[in-house]
Order: C-alpha cells, then structure tokens, then sequence
C-alpha cells in the first residue's frame, strides 16, 4: 500500500495568542566573519551566504576584520547615519499620523529597517542609482532629498514632484539616484540589471543597485534578474531586505527549501553575504566593500539584509492578526537606532541627553515642513491640481492632437 500523498504548508513560529520565537534564528558572534576579496567568487562565499556579517557585539562594541575595515569613519560620519535614521522616524510618525487623520489615503512605515537604506546610500557616488521596493525612503532620507518633495507626494498636492501620478510612498527621483518604485513588486530587480548593462557599455563608472523584499523573491523577476546578472556580470549589487514577513505571509513560504535567501544567488553562480540589517557598521562596512567591488568591474554580488519590520505591511494592515503584539520587541537583533546610540555613547561621542535633544529638534523640524505642504492641500482639505497636468511628462514635445485636447478641456 503507497503513503497517502501530502502537501507541506509553512508555518511561522508564532500567531497572535502564542509567545514571540525566535529560537531557531541562530546569531553568531560578532566579527566572526572576515572580510573576503573584492574578486570574491559564488564557491567561495559559502559561509558568508549562510553566516551573519556583524560588527556590533552585545555591548555595543565594534570587533573583528569588518570593524578595522570602517576604522577609518569619522565620528561625523556615525552622528550622521544616527541623524539619518533618527530623522527617517520622525518622517514615519508624522505621516502615519496623518494617515489616520484621514489626510491621506496611504502609508509605509520602514520602522527596523532604517540602518539598512541610510547606511547604503551614504557609501553611494551621485550618479549610481537605486531600484527600490517598498519601505526604502530611507535611501532619500540619507541622500538629502528634499523633505517638502518628499511629503508633497504622500500628500500628491502641488508639492508632489509627480503631480500625483504615483500611488503615495512610490517616489521617484532621477537626480537622486532613485528609480521609480512599481507596485508590480519585483520588476525593479531586472531593470537594475538592465540598467547596470547599459552602463556597463557607456563606460560611465556608474554602478546600480536593485531592491526586493523576501516575499517578492517568489517573483519570477527575481530569477530573471540573478540569471542575467550571472550571464553578463555587469556593475550591480542585489540586495535582498528580509524582513520576516511578506504581506501577511511568512517569510518560510517565499525562503521555499534553500537555507538563506543570500544562498539562492550563489545557486546562479552569484557570490553572496548575509548581514545584520539592525547593525549600521555592519551595513555600512559591506556596502562599502559590495560598491567597492562593483566599481572595480569585479561583477554582481547579492546581499541579504536580516531585519524585522516592526510596523504593519502598510496602513491598510493589522498585523496583530497574523503575529504576536510583542514580536519586535522579542527581535534577537534589536533596534538599530538604540544600537549605534549605545556604540557612540560608548565611544564619548554621544550621550542620552544629546539624543533626547537631537530627537525632539529633527521632530521640530519634519514637522515644520510637514505643516508648510498641508498648506498645499490634503484629503480633509482639498486643493486639486489643474487636470491639465495630465497631458505633461509623457512627450518632450506636446503633439498636436494633445494640445487639441486640452484646450477642449479648458485648459
């Protein structure tokens, strides 16, 4: 008699009435892992794909090979990512505010996640340029684009860059080095593919950077991109911002049967590494060595960003249906402001009372501008953009029949 057939159906380690677990995630020492060559090969990078590159230990110190590779930052260089991440908070609480307030229609909030953005792009050169996913206004936020474009487009008024076109949080920023995001998740990991080829060619120098999120590697994009990465070996790095849950899904559902997801690149002849994504020095020592390498012509390379997302999936979330209230705070990893301020503190270069100050001014100050685009229109106060923006962006040159068009219009 053969065994009845079965499917197997992930589940995580949690739901809501059950205690936060996260036994099975297994967290090595820091500076365990040293630093690999820039020409680093898919077969060698084994342990790095299924280890966790991590530089902060416990007490907030930095160690190992990764720690003496970033020796060379300046304090100013720390106090800024810390200002980054701390402004990126005051940006998400403002505007989830507003989002409840009925002043917008939608929000993402990268409350975890914010190491992981601004560590990255403060290594980047202007011209090198993010396909991003969700959740990564941190990339803006540390590349210093304007917070009153920024906000204009959550709010899609006359301060919206786009002209409200975009679904709110899908900005785009060509002269920041900020590709538009799609709601089609996943389409941006081959265009960053694309993108680095062209360059590639030209010879520019530049290098690029594809975004996805663990659920979305479930794309077939995903495997499109490592493919045509592995075949042609252009200048891009392929982060992968695991963050434990899709939607509402399970990161188990999308990991499938391999290890990591860092792993699946080196399947497709990619060398990979795993970080903490909750430690900035950590992020900032592999950024620095992935766009070092990339620029050097020494091909793609994949990383696995290890986080957690605190926040809901978005505001039309309720994540308290799916995973335990107290998950984030059971994280083995941390939170990654709390991690860098306790290394500066440690270092004499900060202290509680400064951070308390420097909280409350960054809040003064998104919330000054916050204020100034409300002005401009919100959901509770409408100011509607002219209709005739409709026939902009499209031509360099307007053709006849939309000019026709418009002034049947009226405008």
């Amino acid at each position: 008699m053969t065994e009845k057939l079965k499917l197997t159906f992930p589940h995580p380690p949690a739901r809501p009435q059950d205690k936060p677990d996260f036994s099975s995630i297994v967290t090595p020492p820091a500076g365990a892992l040293g630093v690999p060559p820039p020409d680093l090969r898919a077969e060698e990078s084994q342990d790095y794909a299924n280890g966790l590159i991590r530089v902060l230990d416990n007490a907030g110190e930095a160690v190992g090979p990764w720690a003496d590779y970033v020796a060379g930052m300046d304090r100013n260089a720390l106090l800024l990512g810390l200002r980054d991440m701390l402004k990126m908070r005051a940006v998400d609480k403002r505007l989830l505010n507003a989002q409840r307030q009925g002043k917008t229609s939608f929000y993402l909030q990268c409350t975890g996640e914010e190491a992981i953005g601004c560590g990255f792009q403060r290594q980047l050169e202007k011209g090198d340029m993010n396909f991003p996913t969700y959740r990564q206004q941190t990339l803006l936020i540390a590349a210093d684009y304007p917070l009153k474009d920024l906000m204009g487009q959550i709010y899609s008024n006359e301060c919206d860059p786009l002209e409200g076109r975009q679904l709110p949080i899908m900005h785009s920023s060509r002269d920041y080095g900020f590709f538009s995001i799609s709601g089609n998740l996943g389409t941006q990991y081959i265009q960053a593919v694309g993108w680095a080829m062209a360059n590639a060619l030209s010879g520019d120098g530049k290098i690029a950077a594809g975004w996805i999120g663990d659920g979305a590697t479930a794309s077939n994009d995903f495997h499109s991109a490592l493919l045509s990465a592995s075949v042609y070996r252009p200048p891009v790095i392929l982060n992968i911002v695991n963050n434990q849950w899709a939607i509402s899904t399970y990161t188990g559902v999308a990991t499938g049967g391999s290890r990591t997801y860092a792993a699946r690149a080196r399947g497709y002849g990619i060398p990979a590494l795993r970080v903490d994504g909750n430690d900035y020095l950590a992020v900032t020592a592999v950024s620095k060595w992935a766009i070092d390498r990339a620029r050097k012509g020494f091909g793609p390379v994949a990383i696995e960003w290890f986080t957690y997302r605190v926040a809901a999936h978005s505001t039309s979330d309720d994540p308290s249906a799916y995973r335990p209230k107290d998950e984030a705070r059971a994280w083995p990893l941390g939170d990654p402001v709390e991690r860098l301020k306790q290394h500066l503190i440690l270092r004499g270069d900060w202290s509680e009372e400064r951070h308390t100050q420097a909280e409350a001014e960054l809040l003064d100050e998104v919330t000054a501008v916050q204020k100034e685009v409300e002005t401009h229109g919100t959901f509770v106060n409408p100011k509607p953009i002219s209709p005739a923006t409709i026939f902009k962006g499209v031509y360099a040159e307007m053709p006849e029949h939309l000019h026709r068009q418009r002034q049947e219009m009226g405008y």
